[in-house]
């Protein structure tokens, strides 16, 4: 899991800026994430999960799967559905667009949203997700 740390940089040597402004918390490095591969980070208090797709999008989700309740989704499988990049809970395999958080099979279960959050990532390879609540 990767914690954001707010006080010292990588070498430790000088205080890191937070965010890029207020809204923005830098989380990690773009080089810390692999393609079509989840990664758990804390945002505050709450996991949330982050996936590196092959086109170098990056996405983040809350790692709480909203149907089983365990911090998984960033252990999910990522793949498409037509246009839409997904991931499918490793826990009862609903697939969520990752995008809006929709799911896209609920596998028989009432419909539920995976909460989202916009991602950017700045010219230094820095990937920061605005951290005011999800999308």
């Amino acid at each position: 899991m990767t914690l954001v740390d707010d006080t010292a940089t990588e070498t430790g040597s000088a205080p890191r800026a937070r965010s890029r402004s207020s809204a923005w918390t830098a989380v990690c490095r773009l080089d810390d994430l692999e393609v079509e591969r989840g990664r758990a980070a804390l945002l505050g208090d709450r996991q949330i999960a982050l996936f590196l797709l092959h086109d170098g999008r990056v996405h983040a989700t809350a790692n709480l799967d909203p149907y089983s309740g365990a911090n998984v989704m960033s252990r999910g499988i990522v793949g498409t559905r037509g246009d839409a990049p997904t991931v499918a809970s490793p826990m009862y395999k609903q697939v969520f667009d990752l995008r809006t958080g929709a799911c896209l099979d609920t596998q028989g279960k009432e419909q539920r949203m995976l909460p989202v959050w916009p991602v950017t990532v700045d010219g230094e390879g820095t990937v920061f997700i605005r951290d005011g609540g999800s999308a």
